[in-house]
């Protein structure tokens, strides 16, 4: 195993225990990144601050991707993926330890900055497992494998808000930091005891000169050129971080504009709702499995980006429950986004595996500048019309998966069927093979005929 592996050389016992204990880590990031809503909402309270400081802590989680996902992509290049998910787990719980003191001096600059720290570790537990879930087995699943393992995360990110709000800050909980303190030592205890578990168990290093040597049997030789003409990849960080940007405006709008419908919706019964709505969200990443293992990638990415982009305008401009309902579809189209540009920017990037991975994860990071352009359409106009800004993220998503589209269909022929190119090379190169052996039986056979 020191040589490294593909996931395609992995036994059946292999595979199913790596991609298992990988998955686990979707949990718990899914699970942190739905606690920051209900943050932002505590915080107001307690520290009596206003709505755009209190997206301070948006700022800080979704900056600490755009500023440590590179660093995370060259530490595994050169330490290998069990190192990175180390050293993730060991950010993740450090800073939610140090939610401790801060809770305790009441210090709500403490409270940003740990979660920076927490964003920067699941920044690299992104890059790892992401990365290590597309690679490992077929290129033909990639999207469905990591829109199945992405699911846990929808589940964690509407499971944690929901247990916090009910259990933790509620009544007296309601203006208090006690509740703070012992939630992320919970979070801080989840981080250790998988990292103990990583550490004791064997999980196969999959490396970019195997992944790249396999590329390279089959003719495919795209990690040739440098990082930087990698054009599927470079323009998939864009669709991300125009997407993730998209994703986060609507989310962090979503009550807001449930309010603001005029069909007699008060704050508590949009809060359900919005829960609804993120229950949709994973419904349909769950769905999206099923579809990827029949459909092309390329191509259901552009119908699911078309449909978020016809669906945002209809909550843009739709009135009453007309918009309600687009927003709910818009829930549900967004699902297998995220996942999907990721394994196609990242496809056949042979030794530029890591740090594409690295690149599509910066991506995460239009979440910290996509909310606020959205707020202040908002806070001007109506919540309805900043709806506007994530439809201009999802055009732009529309474009690349568009793009893909295309160019596969002019290299190849147009493809409904999800294919494995590698496996299909290597059939075509066996094929190739019997047809020249046959070809040159064929000749001896004559030449013995004439020297007779």
């Amino acid at each position: 195993m020191d040589s490294g592996v593909t996931g395609s050389e992995l036994s059946r016992k292999q595979w199913a225990f790596a991609f298992a204990l990988v998955t686990s880590l979707f949990f718990t990031w899914g699970f942190a990144y739905g606690l920051l809503d209900v943050l932002n909402a505590h915080f107001q309270t307690i520290f009596g601050i206003d709505k755009t400081k209190s997206t301070l802590l948006q700022l800080a989680y979704f900056g600490a991707y755009l500023v440590y996902a590179p660093v995370a992509s060259v530490f595994m290049e050169r330490y290998g993926y069990k190192k990175g998910i180390h050293m993730g787990l060991s950010f993740y719980s450090l800073g939610a330890i140090f939610f401790w003191p801060s809770a305790v001096y009441r210090a709500y600059g403490g409270f940003v900055g740990c979660t920076f720290v927490i964003g920067c570790g699941l920044s690299c537990l992104e890059v790892a497992a992401n990365s290590y879930i597309s690679v490992l087995g077929s290129p033909k699943y990639a999207a469905a494998r990591l829109n199945f393992s992405q699911g846990f995360q929808g589940v964690a990110s509407f499971a944690g808000p929901m247990i916090a709000s009910r259990w933790f800050f509620q009544g007296k909980n309601a203006t208090s930091l006690a509740t703070v303190q012992w939630v992320y030592l919970a979070v801080a205890g989840l981080g250790i005891v998988l990292n103990v578990l990583f550490y004791f168990c064997k999980l196969p290093e999959i490396t970019q000169d195997a992944l790249a040597q396999e590329m390279h049997e089959v003719g495919l030789t795209n990690d040739d050129d440098p990082f930087w003409k990698q054009y599927r990849c470079i323009f998939g960080w864009v669709a991300q971080t125009a997407y993730v940007g998209a994703q986060v405006a609507v989310a962090s709008l979503a009550v807001n504009y449930l309010t603001e419908q005029g069909v007699g919706i008060d704050k508590s019964l949009a809060s359900q709702l919005f829960s609804y709505c993120q229950i949709t969200f994973t419904v349909g990443r769950f769905v999206g499995v099923v579809l990827l293992n029949w459909v092309d990638p390329a191509l259901m990415l552009s119908f699911y980006s078309i449909a978020c982009c016809a669906f945002s305008l209809g909550v843009t401009f739709g009135p009453g429950l007309s918009g309600v309902g687009c927003l709910f579809a818009l829930f549900f189209f967004e699902s297998i986004c995220y996942p999907v540009i990721f394994t196609l920017g990242t496809k056949n990037l042979g030794r530029h595996t890591k740090r594409g991975s690295g690149l599509i994860v910066m991506g995460v990071g239009g979440g910290a500048w996509f909310p606020p352009a959205a707020g202040s359409i908002a806070d001007r106009d109506t919540t309805a019309h900043s709806y506007i800004v994530p439809f201009a993220g999802y055009c732009a998503m529309a474009i690349y998966a568009i793009g893909i589209a295309v160019d596969q269909a002019r290299k190849g022929g147009f493809r409904f069927r999800t294919i494995d190119e590698i496996a299909q090379k290597r059939a075509q190169m066996g094929r190739e093979k019997d047809g020249s052996d046959s070809d040159l039986d064929k000749k001896g056979s004559e030449e013995f005929v004439e020297s007779v």
